[in-house]
């Protein structure tokens, strides 16, 4: 088998392409990594595969048609997985636009290539595209509501969500009108190794070991459904090995949580890696006005992927927080590099900025 991979410099593209590489148990497959290396882009996330014979790597704009379907055409894929996105919604309240030419136009555009490279080798039945979305395109849960699950209608409430449930239609009509044979996963929100230092887990790790201030949104008690981000590789790669297409998979990892319990997690954790008293940290959480459109509650039902791909979440949430930590307490010079040079950890999405235009 021969796979591409969008965005494999990324957090979860990454953890998708160590698991490809180094699955025992599968025949393993020649990959291609198709990134074009924005912000968020490390190669030390592949750097455990990277020296592989069965990698290459193009440093392609996925929403450059004409360079992707040369590259699809000369590594002639068997399967394309799609990650490449812009994915932080705070970004995407700053500055809309480049989530509208990546995560929409962007798709458009591979699943273009990948359709124009399946017909040419006359593989179309054959092939498979995986696209890899999120459980926000289904906007916010009251917290007595029902988990999400394939069956609940789209309702995004932000830029960022808005570009990834068009992306989804996207991917969905590419399937009925031209036969490319697509699936579609959704899931929660992912944390672990490797996570760009904006985002909440790792930017509160990072905070805590400073002794800076934790800021949190509101009063805290937005809840998310967390996942760790090598479980969900797994389950990608299910999906690609045993997905059918025309379907979607939830992915979730059964672990709802207010993110002041995370903070609150994380303050303690870092206080015991760190040999200090247990809760001195939390004095650091200081509560910040809300961002626009903050979701309440995401939550997913993922039994039809654990029924359907023989899939299960595999580390409890306490478990993978830990592993966490100790990952970011381990390898300050992976993230240093980035908080000096791509993000210095201030907050993002206050202002209108891009959307007044």
């Amino acid at each position: 088998m021969r796979v591409a991979v969008t965005g494999g410099l990324g957090f979860i593209g990454s953890a998708v392409l160590r698991h490809l590489l180094s699955d025992i148990d599968e025949d393993t497959p020649e990959v291609l990594n198709i990134d074009r290396g924005t912000y968020a882009a490390t190669t030390g996330a592949v750097a455990a595969v990277s020296h592989l014979a069965n990698y290459r790597q193009a440093n392609v704009d996925i929403a450059d048609g004409e360079a992707l379907r040369t590259t699809l055409e000369d590594f002639e894929p068997d399967a394309v997985v799609h990650l490449a996105a812009e994915s932080h919604v705070d970004r995407s309240i700053d500055g809309p636009g480049e989530f509208v030419r990546t995560n929409v136009v962007g798709t458009f555009e591979i699943l273009q290539a990948a359709r124009l490279e399946a017909e040419r080798r006359s593989i179309l039945d054959q092939f498979r595209f995986v696209h890899v979305s999120t459980d926000e395109v289904f906007g916010s849960l009251t917290m007595d509501a029902k988990p999400f699950d394939e069956t609940t209608a789209y309702d995004p409430r932000s830029p960022y969500s808005a570009s990834k449930a068009a992306s989804d239609h996207f991917v969905r009509a590419w399937h009925e009108t031209y036969g490319l044979p697509t699936i579609i996963t959704n899931c929660s929100n992912n944390y672990g190794p490797f996570h760009f230092p904006e985002k909440l887990i790792p930017l509160m790790i990072i905070k805590a070991r400073a002794g800076q201030p934790l800021p949190v949104y509101g009063t805290g008690d937005n809840v998310r459904d967390w996942l760790y981000v090598e479980d969900h590789a797994r389950a990608i790669v299910g999906a690609l090995r045993r997905g059918q297409p025309g379907e979607t998979y939830a992915i979730g990892g059964n672990a709802e949580r207010s993110n002041l319990e995370v903070v609150e997690t994380i303050c303690d954790l870092v206080d015991e890696a760190e040999g200090d008293s247990v809760g001195g940290r939390r004095e650091l959480i200081t509560f910040v006005k809300d961002r626009p459109g903050h979701d309440l509650r995401y939550a997913i039902d993922s039994s039809k992927a654990q029924r359907e791909l023989g899939w299960k979440p595999s580390v409890d949430f306490t478990e993978g927080l830990r592993r966490t930590v100790d990952w970011y307490v381990a390898n300050e010079s992976w993230w240093q590099p980035l908080l000096d040079e791509r993000y210095a950890g201030e907050r993002l999405g206050t202002s209108a900025g891009e959307a007044r235009r």
